[in-house]
């Protein structure tokens, strides 16, 4: 009886111990996405309250300018 319940059932040990792996990534990964979520939120009241902040993304990751500025974009190999 307790070789079939250990080897051969359908909760059996090593079933139960990949569960218990999977349930420990998940908590690390859910972890991981609080604290992003945090820090986006972090970010966004930043750029709605800081208008060099804004000014700063615009420019470095959407290449933005003013009207009587060049922009150039230098690219490393």
């Amino acid at each position: 009886m307790v070789v079939w319940l250990l080897f051969f059932d359908k909760n059996d040990v090593f079933t139960q111990y990949e569960l218990i792996q999977k349930c420990k990534k998940l908590e690390k990964e859910k972890t991981y996405f609080i604290e992003e979520i945090e820090n986006n939120k972090r970010n966004l009241v930043d750029l709605r309250t800081n208008a060099k902040s804004l000014e700063t993304l615009s420019r470095e990751k959407y290449l933005m300018k003013k009207e009587n500025e060049d922009v150039y974009v230098f690219v490393s190999k």
